[in-house]
């Protein structure tokens, strides 16, 4: 996702919920929510975020999903894929 988007002021990286660890089964140890963007791109079970210059398709884009994913303008699905 651009850099823009991931700085968002509604942007969360969550690693607690109630003052406790946010467990595995809910996206522990760090999730990341997006709330402007279709919920794949809010990923679960963070261990690293990479910087990069050049674009790559993600988990859910190499399936078929939209490659941004905003939900107002309906991208869902990768019209290419």
């Amino acid at each position: 996702m651009p850099l823009a988007d991931f700085a968002g002021e509604d942007v969360l990286l969550a690693w607690s919920w109630n003052g406790e660890p946010i467990s595995r089964e809910h996206g522990g140890p760090l999730r990341v929510v997006l709330p402007k963007l279709y919920f794949w791109k809010s990923a679960k079970w963070i261990k690293r975020i990479e910087f990069s210059a050049l674009d790559k398709p993600g988990f859910w884009e190499v399936r078929g999903y939209h490659n941004y994913g905003d939900p107002w303008r309906e991208q869902r699905y990768d019209d290419e894929a």
